[in-house]
């Protein structure tokens, strides 16, 4: 670094302590609904990641500005220092470091240390001490001393040759900043924080005085001793006798807040001569953290070799550069363009969220970092004072023509960003979107567990860029404006940016898939589902409202009747609908055991989980309240929702399906969500009663046999289980005969349901304690059945113990066809957590296998229906293992064995499982008969 414009040293000063929690509370959560952030171990390093940002920022800024010529980052030693002798209490209220920040500390030195700067630290002295010394010792030279922090203990030591820097606020405090802060000058600040106290360090000072007070006595009287001294000519009585009596704790106080300015340090500032960092180990170690987006600033500020896989500066450096296209010329540009880029991102705004009701507005083009264009087609919806007038833009029809040739050209590749979603649009527009790639899946593929995968986040973690938030163009609540009435020149900056990030993301991310070995999962897995789901999406499948009405009406039957049955038990009226009173019915009135009380509220709780065990204990009323919950459920949730989400257009309703939402892979559908509607009771399977096929139509359910039980047997390679599943048996009734030894002739039917809960159970890592409550038995006679099952079953417990270990020694575990489970919980020090954790590692490889085999039957299903003359037949729905179909009567015959074919060998010829895979399909005029 250059040297400094003064003739005099200048020394900066970092206090550490106080950039790792800002950074901690900026970046591990974001305060954006962020996800916290960890590394591909599962190691949390947002605070690492915001720390090194922080610091890289201050140094490149320097650069540019003031240029130092020394400075140092100081650190609190752990452990007490010698203000717990003086005050046993001293922070004795302040909470510990939150269990995720614990291991970034040793991370974060290290951090310095790669930047080639001084980590300095001393057992038994806060940071704001040893900031004192070095300031001290830089007076004592004629050096010019800024401290970089925003805590307010180090604001005594500002003065003439001192200030401060509080970055995160780009504010420079001098002696008139410091009077701002505390009503007195620097030299008076010890005075001030005597009297005052703190209670975020536990220092007592004096009752009832606060800064604007003790600032104002202190200007009066000159320093505490004179005011001390001199408490009995105070003319507030209260104010007085605090003084008076509290003297003696303001003097500790006053000890508790002077910093120490004569530590015998080891190191001296002469030592803390700043250079330009070595980029070969800060590289390095932005490589181990998976900062990439660092690693491309680093390169920028200081030269070095970046990573092969790593992208030019270009990606985050270049310069924003966009256009609102109104004019065919200027749209001929773009495509042409775009022709020329070979890659370019794409994005659609529209009217809404719901892509089968949604109407396109314009849509967005990138072709090169920084280059991107919007291209308006829907603008002038009634936007009152925003749109006085139909603003000027191509129409609809001249747009699709022109760019239907661009996004089919098989030469162009299209990404985007949840790009599901703009096929869907699009081809309700009637144009096609091929080859793509989507940035979200991607994201997905390399990091399922580590964070979600947004564009806001990702742009947040990769490009360390903040986009523009909808509601900042578009408004908040009842007011909130459509994008159609949105002025064209914030819909451009808005629009434009996200097909920018959504290219610049590309470039980051697209590399990595090879380079990281999950880029089979990405091309074979994740990105040709898109197309199959949006299809999916778009064929919807019909609801008979008419049984959702009767249905909704027989439901309000029985919370009425259940509510009046619950009222007479109690004896009393009371809102059924509320917790609180519900508990205080159960535990304070009726005195049930077992009650626990919320520490948060004070109030009982009444989760599901308090009821189910009051209920097996026989009590009546915790059954009815179970059951009128039930009910008000399916009617909120389902028969009077699914009527209202019915498409006016299609008369279908038509779920949206979520590619990145599980660690596992598993698909998830929500508006409406049709994967958690109960099939084990008569009310779950009336609503399923109420999805019909069109007229001449009929609905098949395929379903995948114990799916994945069958995988759990090919993984821990149980020869009795394989077996069992290769004969054709009744593994359940298998497994009780092997577990309970008793013959599968005649047996118990409670004894196979046993069995079967431990069968099923096994798979998601079920405890004594989750068994007994399933079954209701005891932990004893619970924990008995699982010892047997792993006694008979040993190499269950072997799979177990082994994933577990890989687990926690990468931070994931993987399907069989290798997609990465992340997994934060394995690594947590809280004992239930990490035993989340290792559950979920139990289940993960074998759940997540099961998922990937249906989307590879998603996949390869449409294209075998073609090739078998079944073009009038429609894939509608995936639940879990289940794919529904619709179907003209009279071609099930026909279908059924392509389907059944296809699911079952959808696992080859990737893997070679050696138990066989067993599709059970039905059929019928609704989907509760066909399932």
């Amino acid at each position: 670094m250059a040297p400094s414009k003064s003739d005099r040293p200048h020394l900066y000063l970092i206090d550490g302590s106080g950039y790792i929690f800002r950074a901690y509370h900026a970046m591990a959560y974001g305060g954006k609904g962020r996800a916290p952030m960890t590394r591909s171990d599962g190691t949390p390093i947002g605070a690492v990641f915001g720390f090194s940002n922080m610091l890289m920022k201050l140094l490149r800024d320097l650069e540019d500005g003031e240029q130092p010529t020394h400075l140092a980052v100081i650190f609190d030693a752990p452990g007490k220092t010698f203000r717990n002798k003086i005050y046993t209490e001293y922070k004795a209220n302040r909470p510990p470091a939150p269990e995720d920040l614990r291991p970034q500390f040793p991370i974060i030195r290290e951090a310095v240390e790669a930047f080639g700067l001084p980590s300095i630290e001393m057992d038994g002295y806060e940071a704001d001490d040893l900031i004192a010394t070095y300031t001290r010792h830089a007076r004592e030279n004629d050096w010019q001393v800024t401290i970089v922090s925003s805590d307010k203990d180090l604001m005594q030591l500002v003065d003439n040759h001192t200030d401060m820097f509080d970055t995160m606020k780009n504010v420079r405090n001098s002696a008139d900043g410091v009077m701002a802060k505390f009503g007195v000058g620097p030299d008076k600040v010890i005075d001030v924080q005597s009297l005052a106290g703190d209670s975020v360090d536990n220092v007592p000072g004096v009752p009832g005085i606060g800064i604007k007070t003790a600032a104002q006595l202190i200007n009066e009287y000159g320093d505490l001793d004179s005011l001390l001294a001199r408490a009995t000519e105070i003319k507030q009585p209260k104010r007085r006798e605090s003084l008076i009596e509290y003297a003696e704790q303001a003097r500790i106080s006053r000890q508790l807040v002077t910093l120490d300015q004569h530590i015998d340090v080891a190191h001296t500032i002469d030592g803390f001569a700043l250079t330009a960092p070595d980029p070969e180990p800060l590289l390095k170690f932005f490589d181990a953290q998976d900062f990439r987006s660092l690693q491309v600033k680093a390169r920028q500020a200081w030269g070095g070799d970046l990573p092969a896989d790593t992208l030019s500066e270009t990606v985050e450096s270049a310069e924003k550069n966009y256009e609102c296209v109104t004019d065919i010329a200027a749209l001929n540009k773009w495509i042409n363009a775009s022709y020329a880029a070979g890659v370019i991102a794409v994005d659609t705004e529209t009217t809404g969220l719901d892509a089968s009701a949604a109407d396109l507005v314009g849509i967005s083009i990138a072709t090169a970092p920084g280059q991107a264009c919007y291209i308006p087609v829907g603008h002038g919806g009634a936007g009152g004072d925003l749109l006085s007038e139909k603003p000027d833009q191509l129409e609809k029809a001249v747009v699709i023509e022109a760019l239907q040739g661009l996004f089919t050209d098989p030469a162009v590749l299209k990404v985007g960003q949840n790009l599901k979603y703009d096929i869907s649009i699009l081809a309700r527009a009637g144009i096609d979107l091929t080859p793509i790639d989507d940035t979200m899946l991607m994201s997905y593929t390399l990091e399922a567990g580590l964070h979600n995968h947004g564009m806001d986040e990702l742009a947040g973690i990769h490009l360390d860029m903040t986009p523009i938030a909808f509601k900042e163009i578009a408004g908040t609540g009842k007011n909130q404006l459509t994008f159609d009435q949105i002025p064209l020149d914030k819909a451009t900056e808005y629009a434009a940016e996200d097909a920018d990030i959504t290219l610049r993301l590309h470039m980051l991310l697209k590399p990595r898939l090879a380079a990281e070995k999950v880029a089979t999962v990405y091309e074979t897995l994740e990105r040709p589902l898109s197309a199959v789901l949006s299809q999916m999406e778009r064929e919807g499948i019909r609801v008979d409202v008419g049984t959702l009405t009767r249905l909704s009406n027989e439901f309000a039957e029985g919370i009425s009747r259940l509510d009046k049955e619950i009222q007479d038990l109690v004896g009393r009226p009371f809102n059924v609908n509320s917790p609180k009173q519900l508990g205080e019915v159960l535990f304070d009135d009726m005195g049930l055991p077992g009650g626990k009380k919320s520490a948060k509220t004070g109030a009982w709780q009444t989760n599901v989980d308090v009821l189910e065990k009051l209920a097996a204990e026989g009590h009546t009323i915790p059954q009815k309240v179970m059951q009128y919950r039930q009910f008000s459920k399916l009617k909120s949730t389902y028969t009077d929702s699914l009527v209202a989400q019915v498409n006016p257009a299609t008369k279908r309703v038509h779920t949206s399906y979520h590619m990145a939402s599980t660690t596992t892979g598993r698909l998830s559908s929500n508006d409406p969500n049709l994967q958690n509607i109960p099939i084990r009771t008569e009310e779950g399977r009336k609503i399923r009663r109420a999805f019909v096929p069109e007229d001449g139509n009929i609905l098949i359910a395929a379903d995948y046999s114990q799916i994945e039980l069958r995988i759990l047997a090919h993984i821990a390679d149980i020869g009795a289980l394989k077996d069992a599943f290769a004969n054709g048996t009744d593994i359940h009734a298998m497994t009780a005969s092997e577990v309970f030894g008793v013959p599968v002739e005649g047996m118990d039917p409670m004894v196979r349901r046993q069995a079967k809960a431990i069968n099923f159970g096994i798979i998601y890592g079920i405890s004594a304690f989750g068994l007994a409550r399933q079954l209701g038995i005891s932990r004893k006679d619970a924990q008995g059945y699982i010892d047997a099952y792993f006694e008979r079953f040993p190499g269950i417990r072997a799979y177990m113990d082994k994933t577990i270990a890989f687990g926690k020694e990468h931070g994931y575990v993987e399907t069989l066809f290798g997609r990465k489970c992340h997994i934060r919980a394995l690594v947590e020090k809280n004992p239930m957590q990490r035993g989340f954790g290792e559950r979920a590692a139990i289940n993960a490889p074998i759940q997540g296998t099961a998922a990937d085999i249906i989307r590879r039957a998603m996949i390869r299903v449409p294209a075998a229906l073609r090739q078998n003359g079944l073009d009038d037949l429609r894939m509608l729905l995936q639940v879990h293992d289940e794919l529904v179909f619709e179907c003209p009567i009279g071609c099930e015959s026909d279908a059924i064995p392509v389907i059944q074919q296809v699911m079952a060998d959808a696992a080859s010829p990737a893997l070679d499982l050696s138990v066989p895979l067993v599709v059970d399909c039905g059929t019928g005029a609704n989907w509760d008969e066909a399932h």
